[in-house]
């Protein structure tokens, strides 16, 4: 399973954003769940996010949310955005070396 999160925040929450996202991937480092990949990356407007996750077959799909510092991160998302995260999933055609298969 894969899927792209969309969301715009509040120019003055980025940081704090940013800040508990960081904590996620410090989490992910030390805690090294098997058959997850994901990435967070901020566009270009400076305010808006795009999270991407896959799951390989037989992972479960609680992994990712399941940690306690992606709980911190989703506990206030909807109050630092301007607009909601949208969750999209995505139907792969083809990919080289971005989900490391």
């Amino acid at each position: 399973m894969k899927r792209m999160i969309r969301y715009r925040l509040k120019a003055d929450c980025v940081a704090e954003n940013e800040r508990l996202a960081a904590a996620v991937y410090e989490e992910l480092r030390r805690v090294r769940p098997a058959g997850l990949r994901y990435a967070t990356f901020r566009l270009d407007d400076g305010v808006s996010f795009v999270h991407l996750v896959s799951y390989e077959e037989n992972t479960a799909t609680d992994t990712l949310t399941s940690l306690a510092s992606f709980k911190a991160f989703t506990a206030g998302v909807r109050d630092r955005c301007e607009d909601p995260p949208v969750t999209t999933e995505l139907k792969e055609i083809g990919s080289y070396g971005f989900f490391d298969r």
